[in-house]
């Protein structure tokens, strides 16, 4: 993998196999969790883009891996005997492999510029965002190698596209397009040409850091997480209503309304706790 961070606050994750178009493998795992805990511990990065080197983003898990499995009567991850934890200690519910992204402050985008199947398209559904190239095939794979949907996806899925899309993609496993994941939702931008998906993201995500609080971001993130795990809009009324209390004594609320009133860019500083703390 490749790690980049840019001084607008954007930092762009890379996965690097492009001989087969990204194929996952334990080493990939982690490096990407060691990855997203340097990320998530820099104040200088606000949003990390994972894409994939060459013409894919990821095409599932590396075959050779896969006939591993079959050989040794069981499923071996292949990851390092010790990971690193991003996003651990918000919640039980999002410990767990990729659920931890849930757990991050910072925010990730996918930029899904070629093939994301199996475990490639799990890793993009985990991400906050999705900016997917047209023409990209995408697909869930797991009926076609009489496996059940990977790493939490019977549960994301249908939050992100309705159940009766979820229902279909994971009964199917069929291969579908980026433009149709746009059409039910998956994706937030569909652009159409594979060379500039990541431009796309990159213009958004550092157009987001400008104009959004770095506490509000993080803390917007964390609500969004949190609130998955409830049915009660008490709850999330009653904490939004203290983070609002909270936040309000912040500087960084101060320099928003000069900013407006001033119509000019705001001048953040650096972010507090997503929970209002020093």
């Amino acid at each position: 993998m490749r790690f980049d961070v840019e001084p607008t606050g954007v930092a762009v994750l890379t996965l690097d196999r492009p001989g087969s178009l990204n194929a996952w493998t334990g080493r990939m795992h982690t490096e990407l969790r060691w990855v997203m805990e340097r990320a998530e511990n820099d104040d200088g990065v606000r949003v990390v883009i994972i894409t994939g080197a060459g013409r894919g983003f990821c095409s599932g898990a590396d075959m050779t891996a896969l006939a591993g499995h079959a050989e040794r009567g069981g499923y071996d991850p292949g990851t390092a005997p010790e990971l690193a934890e991003p996003g651990y200690g918000v919640d039980p519910s999002f410990e767990a492999d990729f659920a931890w992204m849930l757990g991050l402050d910072t925010v990730v985008i996918a930029a899904v510029n070629g093939p994301a199947a199996g475990v490639g398209l799990v890793l993009a559904c985990w991400c906050d965002l999705r900016f997917i190239w047209s023409g990209a095939k995408l697909t869930t794979a797991h009926g076609r190698l009489n496996l059940p949907p990977e790493y939490g996806l019977s549960w994301l899925l249908p939050r992100l596209v309705g159940r009766t899309n979820a229902n279909d993609l994971l009964l199917s496993s069929r291969v579908f397009l980026g433009d149709e994941a746009g059409h039910m939702g998956l994706a937030n931008s569909v652009v159409s040409d594979a060379q500039q998906v990541l431009a796309a993201a990159r213009s958004y995500a550092e157009e987001m850091v400008r104009t959004v609080s770095p506490a509000s971001l993080a803390t917007t993130k964390r609500q969004l997480s949190l609130d998955l795990l409830h049915d009660d809009p008490a709850a999330a009324v009653n904490s939004a209503q203290h983070l609002l209390e909270s936040m309000m004594r912040q500087p960084d609320y101060a320099e928003g309304l000069r900013a407006f009133t001033e119509r000019r860019g705001p001048r953040w500083s650096q972010p507090p706790s997503p929970t209002g703390g020093p």
